[in-house]
């Protein structure tokens, strides 16, 4: 892990697109900025964590209804 410090109205880069700006620093909290392309997806942890999850709770309910429907079909009418 990489550890900076950085001011009010400083920055980092990441690769040549995408800019953290520290805007404010108030008691223990940090306000930041980010300059980036719009294809490039920026989430809080907490909510890329929720949205891995559902996720994968979705492609395994997929491969259970894959099951259900391949039982359909095979099924002598």
């Amino acid at each position: 892990m990489l550890v900076l410090t950085r001011k009010n109205n400083q920055s980092i880069m990441i690769g040549d697109q995408i800019e953290i700006i520290v805007v404010e620093v108030r008691g223990d909290q940090v306000k930041l900025g980010i300059k980036a392309p719009k294809s490039v997806s920026i989430y809080r942890s907490e909510i890329y964590n929720e949205i891995t999850a559902e996720n994968k709770l979705a492609t395994e309910a997929g491969v259970d209804k894959l099951g259900e429907i391949e039982m359909l079909i095979k099924k002598p009418q």
